[in-house]
């Protein structure tokens, strides 16, 4: 059973396997996976007749999720997956009706790395259309992260991230012309991190860019 699962979903973000559980996605007809890597999130969508699109920034993870493609979906172009960057998404406007960003906006380099990457992907986003985002956050560690500047921290883990709050993301939920499908989830891994799951909606078009801005932590 356990093998029968992996082929059926590979190593899927299970917070991305409950939305498909719940049936949320049934209505799209294309995804794209900012931040691929070898396809870990696409197994299933591949194998269920979706025009599945991916891109990441680097090029060995770029070729392993052709190699999955041409596995699981053969009619799939190999050229609907590229590399690149989150910030400079070579799509069309509203060209996607789900678009899946697991722990990429959390290497943004400051807020305003942050700010592009999100907008970027916002626009290749259908009215309508849903976004899946899980990013690490303080939320549960506020008292154990240390400021680095420019909106980065260390965790007690030892590693350096952007980081966001809750706060955060309900003004980019407004500000973006989005609400949130499902309430934000946060997962605390012992103290050492925390993982965010933020998915939302698009029903109106965005604000303009707050620019430089400071994330209150």
């Amino acid at each position: 059973m356990a093998n029968r699962l992996q082929q059926l979903y590979g190593n899927i973000d299970i917070y991305l396997f409950d939305q498909l559980l719940k049936g949320r996605f049934d209505g799209c007809t294309n995804v794209l996976d900012v931040g691929c890597g070898g396809g870990r999130n696409i197994v299933y969508f591949l194998q269920n007749g979706y025009e599945v699109y991916g891109i990441d920034p680097n090029p060995e993870a770029v070729a392993l999720v052709k190699a999955l493609a041409k596995e699981l979906a053969p009619a799939t172009p190999p050229t609907n997956f590229s590399i690149g960057k989150a910030e400079q998404l070579p799509f069309e406007d509203e060209m996607f009706d789900l678009i899946v960003c697991s722990a990429v906006l959390h290497f943004a380099a400051d807020s305003n790395h942050f700010d592009a990457m999100l907008r970027s992907i916002w626009c290749a986003l259908k009215t309508g259309g849903y976004f899946f985002a899980r990013l690490a956050s303080d939320i549960g560690i506020e008292d154990k992260v240390i400021p680095l500047g420019n909106s980065r921290y260390a965790l007690p883990d030892g590693s350096e991230r952007f980081l966001v709050n809750e706060q955060v993301l309900m003004e980019y939920t407004a500000s973006l012309g989005g609400e949130l499908f499902e309430p934000i989830k946060t997962t605390n891994v012992q103290n050492l991190r925390c993982m965010t799951t933020w998915c939302l909606r698009k029903v109106a078009s965005p604000k303009p860019s707050p620019g430089e801005r400071t994330f209150p932590l």
